[in-house]
């Protein structure tokens, strides 16, 4: 095989090597590196400023008005006004089922928390599911005050199923309030 270049291990021709690159390909390779290199100072410096700086500004200097991520400004909220506690239950009302128990939590839901009187009540779906809470009210009061904090929840008050509204009678007067309305 008169006039062919080299052979690889396969027989076929092995493509001469690129020759390294000349003195303008050089300088563009130079260039397009140092370009990336300065851009990555740069970004890195505006960063740094940025976060020394405090973030986004609205004007020459920090103040109040300058925008906030949506959870810092909740968080500064709930600080501001004294929301911690309220805060806190409303977030066991929201994991009710992984504190109290899938059973449990079927069959009574909180329905509201008196911050004054510390008092969580809770109303159940059964007379038996009531008694089954208020036979576990001291070990879940306990279990809610290892999670906010001690004294947060000293009561659960617990509220059997509703009844259907009373009527008194099948006809009734527009306007009455019953049979009480008519004694002075």
């Amino acid at each position: 095989m008169p006039g062919t270049g080299p052979l690889g291990p396969a027989g076929a021709p092995v493509p001469p090597a690129p020759a390294p690159p000349s003195g303008v390909d050089l300088a563009r390779v130079a260039l397009r590196a140092a370009k990336e290199q300065a851009r990555a100072r740069g970004d890195a410096a505006a960063q740094r400023k940025q976060a020394r700086r405090g973030g986004l500004r609205s004007g020459a200097r920090a103040d109040g008005r300058d925008p906030m991520a949506l959870g810092a400004a909740i968080n500064r909220l709930i600080t501001e006004r004294g929301w911690e506690t309220p805060a806190a239950v409303g977030g066991v009302m929201g994991r009710w089922p992984q504190i109290v128990g899938d059973d449990l939590a079927k069959h009574c839901v909180p329905q509201r928390y008196d911050e004054d009187e510390r008092v969580l009540t809770v109303q159940c779906d059964s007379t038996a599911w009531a008694t089954q809470l208020r036979l576990l009210a001291p070990q879940l009061v306990a279990r809610l005050n290892e999670d906010l904090g001690h004294g947060t929840v000293r009561l659960i008050k617990v509220l059997g199923p509703g009844g259907p509204a009373r009527r008194f009678g099948p006809l009734r007067a527009p306007g009455s309030t019953g049979p009480g309305d008519t004694y002075g």
